[in-house]
């Protein structure tokens, strides 16, 4: 099933596996699926003395393996092939079960993970074609790993349509424990961990033996992102000591499928940019704590303090704050409680989901417009509501959306109310801001693409921010506070575009580096 070449690099990323490791197949040999499975199977186990394959018998609609650790369970299982995005989770539950995965959390987060309380059981339901997918399914297998009274399982939503439909399942990933809704979208460990602890609560909560870890540095960058790699980069290389303190490296930037404008690269995808910018810190001794997310922040004094969710404390003199900006949100009827269920972020997750049905897109910027064309090829019809007067996106992506047949578009459109049958979204109200009338328009699915909303919540109680959250920077990135800096989408800085963010990080380094030199800070 998988062809040489694959087989030959699987080889090389299995050489120095130190345990033994089984793939325990339970397969129904009604599955139609089931050569496809086993021949799967026994070519991944085929790459290393140190993988086997043991099958079991499996009758009815089964059709999971789980991976055993010698004879022990890992806690880890799939049901489905994990081919697509996530065969690189299936690599890495070996690698990260034999203690050599480059992406095992540092000692503060594993003993997070470690005291979570009571016995957990998680299932992700993914598309193969998603790419936010593979890292909830990645996080939460590192989670089992770590922690013996968790397991988890990966569920292909196509190969189990029937269950998923009546899970009511209606966005990639989504993430139930113990029965439970928890998660739905895309997500970092931190996050995931953060919604465990509140729903389970903490062994460590009061145990003396995890004592809040204080760590100091003379630069602090707050975020991962373009304008956070920059800035930490650009500080680096000054001789400073450097942290970066972020939810994940990339960032939002994570979202974006084609990059074609990121002067000198003619073409990327975000998850190569992240990468790259991933690369690129570690060629310099900063010091990256991701699956961070910020509790509070203190920095009127000199020396600046940021606690984040878990108790650690960061402190430097100078801190750049590129936090970024995340989904901006109708704010309307019915929203959030149909998130998941007919109310979606991402077109290239969720699309699949959608086929052959009507969806909406809101907004006609070019995230809306590039959506919508994404999901014409996928639904049956797609209709685009935007707000202003006109389109907003560039021309050529308007040119390409005006030529298929299946898109409907309407301007001067604002969507009063998400409308749902309790369990899924059924349609729309739609205000006609020219003739004051509203109307219902029936559908299966929205996708929300009408911007970004900064994330500058806990910072705004001691900075200068507009009125829609951006924080306040001049022409050095030197927010309303002294040793305080902002970049990238985070400020107001106009036109959020990765290049500026690049950019602005890297002068908020400087400007930092410029008072420091002077004695500002």
């Amino acid at each position: 099933m998988l062809d040489q070449n694959i087989l030959d690099q699987v080889k090389a990323v299995f050489a120095q596996l130190a345990n033994d490791f089984t793939f325990e197949l339970a397969v129904s040999p009604e599955r139609a699926e089931y050569d496809e499975m086993t021949h799967f199977i026994a070519d991944v186990a085929s790459c290393s003395e140190r993988l086997s394959c043991k099958q079991i018998a499996a009758s009815g609609n089964l059709m999971e393996f789980s991976l055993l650790k010698g004879e022990n369970t890992t806690g880890i299982k799939f049901r489905g092939i994990p081919n697509g995005h996530e065969f690189t989770s299936l690599l890495l539950a070996v690698l990260n079960a034999d203690g050599k995965g480059k992406n095992l959390p540092d000692e503060a987060i594993t003993r997070r993970i470690k005291a979570l309380k009571g016995n957990i059981k998680l299932q992700t339901y993914v598309s193969l074609t998603c790419t936010n997918c593979p890292d909830i399914v990645q996080a939460l297998n590192i989670m089992a790993l770590l922690n013996p009274h968790i397991s988890h399982e990966m569920i292909d939503g196509a190969l189990f349509q029937e269950e998923a439909e009546e899970m009511k399942i209606q966005a990639v990933p989504t993430v139930y424990a113990n029965g439970e809704l928890l998660h739905v979208g895309r997500g970092t460990l931190g996050e995931l961990l953060e919604k465990l602890e509140k729903t389970f609560g903490n062994d460590s909560d009061n145990d003396n033996e995890y004592e809040p870890m204080y760590r100091e540095y003379d630069v602090l960058v707050l975020g991962g992102g373009p304008a956070g790699a920059a800035a930490a980069i650009y500080s680096a290389r000054k001789g400073l000591k450097v942290a970066v303190v972020a939810e994940s490296v990339g960032g939002q930037v994570k979202e974006t499928v084609g990059i074609e404008n990121l002067i000198s690269v003619p073409f990327t995808t975000g998850v190569q940019l992240a990468g790259s910018l991933r690369t690129h810190i570690g060629h310099y001794p900063i010091e990256v704590f991701e699956n961070r997310r910020i509790d509070k922040a203190e920095l009127k004094n000199n020396l600046k303090k940021i606690t984040v969710i878990g108790g650690e404390v960061f402190a430097a003199p100078a801190v750049i704050i590129a936090t970024g900006a995340g989904w901006r949100r109708l704010n309307v009827e019915g929203e959030s409680e149909y998130i998941g269920r007919g109310v979606a972020f991402c077109p290239h997750c969720d699309g699949p989901l959608y086929e052959g049905k009507h969806v909406a897109v809101i907004g006609g910027g070019n995230s809306g417009i590039e959506a919508a064309i994404d999901l014409a090829g996928i639904c049956r019809k797609v209709t685009v509501l935007e707000f202003a007067d006109t389109l907003k996106a560039d021309q050529v992506l308007q040119d390409k959306v005006r030529n298929l047949d299946n898109v409907q578009i309407f301007t001067s459109s604002q969507t009063t109310q998400v409308l749902g049958d309790g369990s899924r979204v059924t349609g729309l109200n739609v205000l006609d801001r020219n003739t004051g009338k509203e109307r219902e328009i029936e559908l299966d699915g929205l996708f929300v693409q009408i911007g970004l909303s900064a994330n500058s919540k806990p910072f705004c109680d001691e900075l200068e921010t507009t009125r829609i959250g951006e924080i306040v920077v001049d022409a050095f990135c030197r927010t309303s506070l002294p040793g305080v800096y902002a970049a990238g989408d985070v400020s107001n800085v106009p036109y959020k575009q990765i290049i500026v963010a690049m950019g602005e990080g890297a002068k908020a380094a400087l400007s930092a580096f410029d008072d420091r030199i002077r004695g500002v800070l």
